[in-house]
């Protein structure tokens, strides 16, 4: 059988032809050599028939790296561990709430907000300075899934009862605090800005990161307040862990909303993002088992660059000095060893 014309079943159930240069470029992005590589592809090769599921391809190349090195096959895995965060959304938005951390922002998870209309839960709400960033986490556990345009409305309408909320502004279409915006704009997120969109101008206070505090309640009378006074920039952002359909980005695109999906934008995407910095998540680890992930995860450590300052709860888990040293060192690996994904 000619390998290279197998037909593959995806997740969302099309059949694609097999194709070896993808296999290749994935390896690739985890860091593989190319004898490692070769190994791999040889071994998914003699796996292969008509109509096999891509997941079961994804598990044998990944068994097969993993033999070869741990921390590459950490790499490997990513996006399955992104998935590995659930099955509630919580663990993705303390992620996501994390990476902000990681880029200078202080964060919070779950945060009621007043609207001018009702209140609004916000899965993360980031600082920094000035800056506001208002975050709806999209979590999906399994592939194959998308975010449609429904997404971008809903949220779009919500984000705007909030702006509406801090500057009385009962007409403006986009969502960011700016001046009502036409044309053509560009979603570029790369610097965690909105630089191609245009923001209000509001005076803001010494100590802006006061107003954070602690969490709200849930009704709009005890919901937080975002003072006009505090911040010069407000953005909204939706973040996905896996993609938006055409229209999903249009919309969002259009009406100011900042889109972050698994490989979207180009060259500022989710993969992208934490390849280029070293935040992956503890669930990428192979030195750990199920249950020791979300044992961490409930402790609050999400991601591989955190373990390193909470072996006392690898300790509390009863892993061995020697399972710990494992673990440190693929850590070690996978934050330094930096893997910037080629889009």
């Amino acid at each position: 059988m000619n390998k290279r014309a197998v037909k593959i079943t995806k997740a969302s159930g099309e059949s694609v032809p097999f194709s070896e240069n993808k296999l290749r470029h994935s390896l690739q992005r985890s860091g593989a050599t190319d004898s490692q590589i070769d190994f791999v592809v040889d071994q998914v090769n003699d796996l292969l028939y008509e109509g096999i599921p891509t997941g079961k391809i994804y598990r044998k190349a990944y068994e097969m790296l993993r033999k070869r090195s741990r921390s590459k096959a950490a790499r490997y895995k990513l996006k399955k561990a992104i998935m590995e965060l659930g099955p509630s959304g919580y663990p993705f938005e303390q992620f996501v709430g994390a990476i902000f951390e990681q880029q200078g922002f202080r964060s919070e998870v779950g945060v009621m907000v007043a609207g001018k209309c009702v209140a609004h839960e916000i899965d993360v709400l980031a600082h920094k300075n000035s800056k506001l960033i208002l975050v709806e986490c999209k979590f999906h556990n399994r592939p194959g899934v998308k975010c449609d345009v429904k997404v971008p409305l809903y949220i779009h309408s919500r984000f705007r009862d909030v702006v509406m909320s801090r500057n009385g502004n009962t007409s403006g279409d986009r969502v960011e605090a700016g001046r009502k915006s036409h044309g053509n704009h560009k979603n570029d997120s790369s610097q965690y800005s909105h630089g191609s969109q245009d923001s209000h101008n509001i005076d803001s206070q010494k100590n802006p990161v006061d107003r954070i505090g602690k969490n709200a309640g849930s009704s709009k009378n005890d919901a937080r307040i975002l003072s006009s006074e505090d911040y010069s920039e407000f953005e909204g952002w939706i973040v996905t862990n896996t993609r938006f359909t055409d229209d999903a980005i249009s919309y969002g695109v259009c009406t100011g909303l900042v889109m972050l999906g698994w490989d979207y934008p180009n060259k500022s995407s989710l993969k992208h993002r934490i390849g280029l910095a070293g935040l992956h998540p503890v669930t990428c680890l192979s030195s750990l088992n199920r249950k020791e992930k979300e044992f961490l995860l409930d402790k609050g450590v999400v991601l591989c660059r955190m373990v390193p300052d909470e072996l006392d709860l690898l300790r509390e888990l009863g892993l061995s000095d020697a399972r710990i040293t494992k673990v440190e060192r693929e850590c070690d690996e996978l934050v330094h060893e930096l893997d910037v994904p080629k889009e």
